[in-house]
């Protein structure tokens, strides 16, 4: 789980004694943050203190003292917070939660070196995956899935073998399905009450999810698992083993964060092949949508519904970068009377209808963007711009000509179908 940016700091304050039902409350407090996949915590144990009974514990007053206060620190995004904090809050009958904004400058994982195609799926693959039961109510999964805590859930039965798979995607479809049997495109109203009626608690996950979905096995070559992604447009394949059952996940950013790593040692490679790509240059996609800063949200609307990239970067009139606009962007920095409108364009792939336009028209690009932006140049190695894309947890960067000029936009998929096309030689710096 990546975080970065402004976020907020949980701080609990218990005794080491404290229970929750037969396990130790702490125990029981991290648990239920990694089951919700939550950003980290950390257990300290104190020397001594005293709490709202005024009894001191110490250590240097009864010796290993099994009674010493605990202080838990949960850092995470806000959202997340909101919604798990109050599950916490139930667990802690005597104690004290604090709660404080902090600012995240810099989050990450241990770096993976680099990886051949031949290596197996369970060297790169995520083992701590969550996922649902086929009974599983609706009304959690729909929210854990709307509020970006997962991309995706396996689907699993009682005996932990995988027989679906659900994603944002797959709410989405059941509501477009609905829009195209009522025949006319659904209102903001109308999807709230579609999405509300998918959280009755009656209905299961069973009945929105992908029915088997494509799996791997751990021994699986990696490259054998890329050719998989790049085939049938995935980007997640639930790793099972020979009785079907979930092992783990393996995404394509668990890849590219593989791939985008140099080995220890940093031997020197031959150059590569002919025909292997090697530079930005490349696989870039050079028909990018742009706009100037003063152009109008209802024309970045438009364009994004019409692009593959599913962003909008935003030029001055040299052609030089100077902001970059995704469809996140747009419901995030849209207004409440702007939102719905935004939604639903970008749900149906619809231009905005004239008559819900004029409030569009009244903000501009440089009102929404995202700025200063990242940017990688022609001669850029795949391996430097995947390293990027991986640390900042961007998904595109727009690539520059020596005069800073936009020339095209590189992504993590581009990349994935390079690595595919050399599976088994590696990247080359």
């Amino acid at each position: 789980m990546q975080i970065k940016g402004p976020a907020q700091k949980v701080t609990i304050y218990i005794g080491e004694s404290d229970k929750w039902g037969h396990k130790p409350l702490h125990t029981a407090i991290l648990q239920k943050l990694k089951d919700e996949d939550c950003g980290g915590a950390t257990v300290f144990r104190a020397l001594t203190g005293f709490g709202a009974h005024s009894r001191i514990r110490s250590a240097s007053l009864v010796a290993l003292s099994s009674d010493l206060p605990l202080i838990i620190e949960w850092i995470d995004n806000p959202r997340r917070i909101q919604r798990v904090l109050p599950q916490i809050q139930t667990m802690v009958s005597e104690g004290l939660i604090t709660l404080e904004a902090i600012e995240v400058v810099a989050y990450g994982h241990r770096a993976l070196r680099q990886v051949p195609g031949s290596v197996p799926v369970q060297d790169v693959m995520s083992r701590e995956v969550q996922s649902v039961n086929v009974t599983k109510p609706l009304l959690n999964v729909v929210d854990l899935l709307l509020d970006k805590v997962y991309k995706a859930l396996p689907v699993v039965d009682d005996a932990q073998r995988v027989v679906g798979i659900v994603t944002e995607g797959d709410i989405h479809k059941k509501i477009e399905l609905l829009s195209l049997s009522a025949q006319h495109e659904l209102t903001s109203d109308e999807m709230a009450a579609e999405l509300h009626r998918l959280r009755r608690i009656d209905q299961t996950v069973a009945q929105i999810m992908t029915h088997d979905p494509i799996t791997v096995t751990g021994d699986m070559p990696i490259a054998q698992a890329i050719e998989l992604m790049l085939k049938y447009g995935i980007k997640r394949l639930p790793v099972v083993d020979e009785a079907q059952k979930l092992q783990g996940i393996i995404s394509r950013v668990d890849v590219l964060r593989a791939f985008s790593q140099p080995p220890v040692d940093q031997p020197v490679r031959p150059s590569p092949p002919p025909g292997v790509h090697n530079q930005v240059r490349d696989i870039m996609v050079m028909n990018v949508p742009t706009v100037l800063t003063d152009a109008p949200l209802v024309e970045i609307v438009e364009l994004m519904v019409t692009s593959l990239q599913r962003r909008v970067v935003v030029i001055d009139q040299a052609q030089h970068v100077v902001g970059i606009i995704t469809d996140g962007d747009l419901i995030r920095q849209a207004t409440a009377t702007e939102r719905s409108d935004v939604i639903q364009a970008l749900t149906h792939q619809l231009p905005v209808k004239k008559a819900d336009s004029f409030h569009l028209r009244q903000r501009t690009a440089a009102e929404i963007m995202t700025t200063p932006v990242m940017t990688v140049t022609l001669d850029t190695s795949l391996r430097d711009a995947l390293r990027l894309l991986v640390e900042h947890s961007i998904k595109r960067l727009p690539v520059v000509d020596d005069q800073g000029q936009l020339a095209g936009l590189v992504g993590r998929g581009g990349i994935l179908q390079a690595i595919g096309r050399t599976a088994g030689l590696g990247l080359s710096t």
